[in-house]
């Protein structure tokens, strides 16, 4: 990572604020994007502050224009990208014929459209460089079906088939293309979904009723069990892997 330069959208928090650290502590200049401008400060502020050449930049993924003029402006300032980390994500829970337009056209706009527009603006700008890598961070309910996730779930689906189509394109041009599907991990994001102090428990141990098996590990991951997957698979450790789904779920989803 030494020497790299590196863009993460939905950097505030999370997984996203996870990998911004885990890239700038192995040596990258990272360019940590978010829309929420005050906790984006925050992050950037606090890894600044440890000596992490971090830099925000912050930005509306879900526009086509907005994406092109971010990739440009973190360019000007930092130099060529190598490196791009699509973390930027949304959860709208809902059963599939209880989803509002505006549910699915919110979950799209940032999971999938967004995926969309930043990767094109910076592969556009990799290609004539011959080189460099994309990890999109999706979901293990990408490839397994839940109940009250079908707006998540599908725009993660379209996310990862997208990245790696695109993966295969620019294969020629020395440009990799993978995806990282983590499960449950401990954020704010599945924590808004437990309704009661058993959420942990419950989702340790699954749920026979809406046909989701638990955790075999018997633990949650971290941002930081994912943000290590993303490193590896940007990594030189990595440079004969493309267009592939790590999962990162403590075998929730049984290998499959």
């Amino acid at each position: 990572m030494r020497e790299k330069i590196a863009l993460v959208t939905g950097a505030a928090g999370g997984i996203g604020a996870a990998v911004v650290r885990t890239l700038a502590e192995r040596g990258a200049s990272v360019a940590a994007v978010d829309k929420d401008d005050d906790r984006l400060d925050e992050v950037a502020a606090k890894l600044a502050a440890e000596g992490l050449r971090v830099r925000a930049f912050p930005a509306d993924v879900t526009t086509s224009a907005g994406a092109e003029r971010m990739v440009a402006d973190v360019e000007d300032v930092l130099g060529p990208l190598d490196q791009l980390v699509n973390g930027a994500g949304v959860l709208r829970l809902g059963k599939a014929t209880g989803l509002t337009d505006a549910d699915w056209a919110a979950t799209f706009a940032v999971n999938a459209n967004g995926v969309f527009f930043v990767s094109r603006a910076v592969i556009n700008r990799m290609v004539p460089r011959r080189s460099g890598a994309v990890v999109t961070i999706a979901s293990n309910a990408a490839g397994t079906a839940r109940t009250d996730m079908a707006a998540y779930a599908a725009s993660k689906a379209a996310a990862t088939m997208f990245t790696k189509c695109l993966g295969l394109e620019v294969a020629q041009y020395g440009i990799r293309c993978n995806v990282v599907a983590p499960g449950s991990t401990e954020t704010p994001m599945l924590t808004s979904m437990w309704q009661d102090d058993r959420g942990r428990s419950a989702t340790l141990e699954g749920s026979p009723a809406a046909y989701r098996v638990g955790i075999p590990l018997g633990k949650l991951a971290s941002p930081s069990d994912v943000a290590d997957a993303v490193a590896f698979l940007l990594s030189d450790q990595a440079s004969h892997i493309t267009m592939h789904g790590l999962t990162v779920d403590g075998g929730a989803t049984l290998g499959v």
